[in-house]
């Protein structure tokens, strides 16, 4: 992060025209509003005005601190992507370190603890569909790490730990599949945490497919 951003995520929001009697926003709250808005009602469909009014503010007030929805949509995507991709960057995931499908499951589970981490974020990473350069953006990094974790699938196949009558293709569809789906029907707080979560994912999606 850099020194601008730092400063920026520093800043507060003010309900109102920079009335100073209600609590103020940081831009994580800020963010945190605006990503379910988009979530519940699309981003194409969702205004600055819409926002304004779901922050209890002006547009001039929101416009002082971001230059638009597409900077918060930005952010968004940059958080979900970053999380993620620091997971690959993280020891467990190097290729100097165990077997491939050892890293492999070291992946899965991060990608199912970011994802509960940041459900709503993810969410809003899963539903892009490329309409803006944003938009592009992200899917052009969500790709590059779907490739990198099948990379893993085919080493993990190659190296005799996964079973060898299955396509390391259909493989690798079958895992995005399972984990992407967690979007659909995970709610925090549920008898369910991350760890919980991360085993049951880790046990029915390689228990199968581990070569015996």
């Amino acid at each position: 992060m850099t020194g601008n951003t730092a400063a920026a995520d520093a800043t507060t929001f003010r309900k109102g025209n920079g009335r100073t009697d209600r609590a103020p926003y940081d831009l994580g709250t800020v963010l945190d509003i605006a990503v379910a808005t988009f979530n519940e009602r699309g981003y194409e469909a969702t205004s600055i005005s819409v926002l304004a009014e779901r922050l209890g503010t002006s547009k001039s007030a929101l416009y002082y601190h971001v230059s638009g929805k597409e900077e918060l949509l930005q952010r968004a995507l940059d958080r979900a992507l970053g999380e993620l991709e620091a997971v690959l960057e993280a020891s467990g995931a190097d290729d100097r370190r165990g077997n491939a499908a050892d890293r492999l499951e070291f992946v899965l589970r991060g990608a199912v603890r970011v994802l509960v981490a940041e459900l709503p974020y993810v969410t809003l990473l899963l539903r892009v569909r490329g309409n803006t350069d944003i938009e592009r953006d992200a899917l052009r990094r969500r790709r590059e790490f779907d490739h990198r974790v099948s990379q893993l699938v085919e080493a993990a196949h190659a190296e005799g730990s996964l079973r060898a009558d299955l396509d390391p293709g259909t493989t690798s569809r079958l895992l995005f599949g399972m984990i992407n789906s967690i979007v659909e029907w995970y709610r925090p707080g549920g008898p369910m945490d991350a760890d919980a979560l991360a085993d049951a994912t880790v046990s029915v999606a390689l228990d199968g497919l581990r070569a015996r």
